[in-house]
């Protein structure tokens, strides 16, 4: 039970992160749960500070 929690959520975050790198607005996040939200965001603002180092072409 808890793997398939944590992976779930590790997915959350994954899907966050390639929002990020393609520009999404965070608004657009998918998830309704506090615990998704807060994961697929954490992913999304990782993408976020890595576009603005440079990181990645727009």
């Amino acid at each position: 039970m808890k793997r398939q929690k944590r992976d779930r959520l590790e997915r959350a975050r994954a899907r966050g992160y390639q929002a990020g790198v393609v520009g999404k607005q965070k608004e657009a996040c998918p998830y309704e749960s506090l615990d998704a939200r807060g994961h697929w965001l954490g992913g999304w603002r990782e993408a976020m500070e890595g576009r603005g180092s440079g990181l990645f072409m727009k």
